[in-house]
């Protein structure tokens, strides 16, 4: 069986990040979080080709979680869905009415990102799925952690593969070695159903304005994208500002400090603890 191209480019970054972190297991009931946007589309749309090409056999629970807005776009996913002969789990929710909502215009995104997520999580559980797929890929990885250091002061990104409730679940990110540009050739190509977020927000997040400072790096050096993205697997915690530092660097400046004080050579001090 022949592929094209846009396929087997995508399918294989999937089958890379699947096999170095062992995402999914013969049997597993998968939950898969769909918004309608590309990424959630195409994650559905691979990993639902992929059963008809290798041994490993799991189910596919596809989750919209509804946040209120208007219009919609659950009809068209629930008929893409329907296409691919599995049925589609909408929960309704006014999350992101709420979220909007006069209360909290500080930070609609955060509420209504955690609201989702603590919804999906319970649809999760509910469908009896071991697994959660999502569809953040590696642009999504490399996002998050400036936004992170930007914002929440933390060196940090999103997980591959992620554990929660005591191993009630684990959340899977199949795409976490796929560039968004892959992904938007994949949909492209493969004519999948992408709808316009009706989110007010959608435009003019934190996301958005660091997506927009990383493109003006990319486009300077094609290279740029690629180190982040190893950079985040080659952490050399020697050389940050750690609490482990900070207690060793402390207990050497109180020992040289009392060395001082009462007249004694530092050198000769056991100082390191």
């Amino acid at each position: 069986m022949r592929f094209p191209a846009w396929y087997k480019k995508l399918n294989r970054s999937v089958g890379r990040a699947i096999g170095a972190y062992q995402m999914i297991a013969d049997g597993d009931r998968i939950a898969v979080g769909i918004s309608g946007g590309k990424d959630s589309l195409a994650l559905l749309s691979i990993l639902h080709r992929r059963l008809a090409t290798i041994p490993v056999r799991y189910d596919l629970y596809p989750v919209y979680i509804d946040p209120g807005f208007e219009p919609s776009p659950a009809p068209v996913i629930e008929d893409f869905c329907s296409q691919l002969g599995l049925r589609l789990h909408v929960v309704s929710t006014r999350n992101g009415i709420v979220a909007h909502s006069a209360e909290n215009r500080e930070n609609p995104c955060f509420l209504c990102a955690r609201l989702r997520r603590k919804t999906l999580f319970e649809k999760t559980v509910a469908l009896g799925c071991n697994k959660l797929a999502l569809g953040h890929h590696k642009d999504d990885l490399i996002e998050t952690f400036f936004i992170n250091v930007l914002y929440s002061g933390q060196v940090c990104t999103i997980l591959p593969v992620q554990s929660f409730f005591g191993g009630a679940f684990t959340m899977i990110r199949p795409l976490a070695y796929s560039d968004e540009a892959d992904i938007r050739s994949y949909a492209d190509k493969a004519g999948l159903p992408v709808v316009a977020n009706p989110c007010p927000s959608a435009s003019s997040s934190r996301r958005s304005e660091i997506k927009a400072l990383l493109n003006e790096f990319y486009r300077s050096n094609r290279k740029v994208r690629g180190n982040l993205f190893r950079a985040l697997h080659h952490v050399n915690t020697d050389f940050m500002l750690n609490a482990d530092h900070l207690r060793r660097y402390g207990a050497i400046q109180r020992g040289l400090a009392g060395s001082i004080d009462s007249g004694q050579d530092p050198s000769t001090m056991e100082i390191h603890r």
